[in-house]
């Protein structure tokens, strides 16, 4: 698929490279005919006599060999001109280091594993994007625009120019290797294609999508998306809470989109059965248990030592990366 792409990107030289190699052809052929050179003789003649260097001819030509080098010439001075202007053009404009630049991208995609990728780069995409970019996860933009803002507060490090719905982009994507899709396209219906190919192509990638309409929700959650987001709705509740309760709201919003040498909040999934007061994790990592999400989407939160935990269930904890490693190692 790669493959296919890279030959459309020079698609530019393919044309007048045939044109060339077949006009080639053609005088060789010729000058065979009507002067009865040999191969070399004539192949030698008809360069000369397209790139017009003027060297001297093989041997004289009969009245019939000039009328076919004069058409010859007339044909091809315009080709050859075209042809070198072309070639020129192609690395001296910087267009062979764009390219160059954009295969060596596709090719470093193709050795991501458990990245992001986010479809569509608007508000909310960028959004996601600086998060990710702040947790130093990897993440791929996925974006129909030639280029990317210049002015972002971030290095966006893999990006496609691509359409999110054709499954081709996804898997240049690499979709078979990422942890999970974030599509936040303007259109509710776009999203669930989007949604619907990942899900076909991986099915144990984790889809997160846009919703505009409160309609779209349920049918983007039974489609199979993991979580369906209205940045509107989730906008006005937030603001309304930050009159409430200002310094929570600001507190939890960075502790959940904030990493520092201090602390970050992480999911640990737990392979034993044992209750959180045998399990002791404060005093031997320093780690805060925050809440405990069970396999059937139960949350439950600021736990009490009684609370008995089983396998398969994760705990949402908050500590520094040394203090998460060793509660992992816990568990």
């Amino acid at each position: 698929m790669l493959q296919i792409k890279r030959l459309r990107l020079f698609s530019r030289l393919i044309l007048p490279i045939a044109m060339l190699v077949l006009t080639i052809l053609f005088g060789t052929a010729g000058y065979m005919a009507i002067e009865s050179f040999s191969f070399l003789e004539a192949l030698y003649m008809t360069v000369i006599t397209i790139s017009t260097v003027g060297f001297t001819e093989v041997r004289p030509l009969s009245e019939s060999g000039r009328i076919f080098t004069i058409f010859l010439i007339l044909v091809n001075l315009g080709l050859f001109t075209y042809f070198v202007t072309l070639l020129t053009r192609f690395f001296s404009d910087g267009e062979f280091t764009k390219l160059y630049k954009q295969i060596k991208m596709e090719n470093s995609i193709q050795q991501l594993q458990q990245h992001v990728i986010i479809c569509g780069f608007g508000r909310n995409g960028k959004e996601s994007a600086q998060i990710l970019f702040n947790n130093k996860i990897p993440f791929v933009v996925l974006e129909e625009k030639n280029e990317l803002e210049t002015d972002l507060d971030f290095d966006v490090s893999y990006f496609m120019k691509g359409d999110a719905t054709k499954d081709e982009v996804l898997l240049e994507a690499g979709i078979k290797n990422a942890r999970a899709l974030i599509t936040t396209l303007p259109v509710d219906a776009d999203n669930l294609f989007v949604m619907l190919t990942a899900k076909q192509l991986n099915p144990n990638v984790k889809v997160i999508s846009r919703a505009s309409q409160d309609s779209s929700v349920k049918k983007l959650k039974i489609a199979g998306a993991d979580n369906v987001i209205m940045p509107d709705k989730i906008g006005g509740a937030h603001m309304a809470t930050l009159v409430i309760l200002p310094d929570v709201v600001e507190m939890l919003s960075i502790m959940s989109t904030q990493s520092t040498d201090r602390f970050r909040v992480a999911e640990i999934q737990s392979n034993k059965n044992i209750s959180l007061g045998e399990l002791d994790m404060w005093s031997k990592t320093n780690c805060t248990i925050l809440g405990i999400k069970n396999p059937g989407n139960h949350y439950t939160i600021n736990p009490d030592a009684s609370y008995q935990i089983n396998p398969g269930e994760r705990l949402i904890v908050m500590g520094s990366d040394e203090q998460i490693e060793k509660a992992k190692k816990l568990l």
